[in-house]
């Protein structure tokens, strides 16, 4: 017959038992946890870094257009016809 003392230790016991058997899944659980948060700013990083090169691309293709656009025309004209004139009058 048990004593009260042998049921005591013998809950103790299987109570250290579990806790230690507990112990890797919660490792792993956590591993786990650690790797999925990690992946998931690692994509919000992606995603943030493509957001800004897209931004890149439309302010240089705006500035080639403003480039494109603010070539003076007029001057560009009045030269040509002056060299042409002047091919002429040789």
């Amino acid at each position: 017959m048990a004593t009260t003392m042998d049921e005591i230790t013998n809950a103790v016991c299987l109570t250290n038992v579990k806790v230690v058997a507990e112990a890797p899944a919660m490792a792993m659980g956590t591993l786990y946890q650690t790797m999925a948060h990690s992946t998931g700013l690692m994509f919000e990083n992606s995603v943030n870094s493509q957001n800004q090169q897209n931004i890149l691309g439309q302010a240089a293709t705006t500035q080639g257009v403003m480039q494109i656009y603010s070539v003076d025309t007029i001057s560009d004209a009045i030269a040509v016809s002056q060299m042409i004139n002047a091919n002429a009058a040789s």
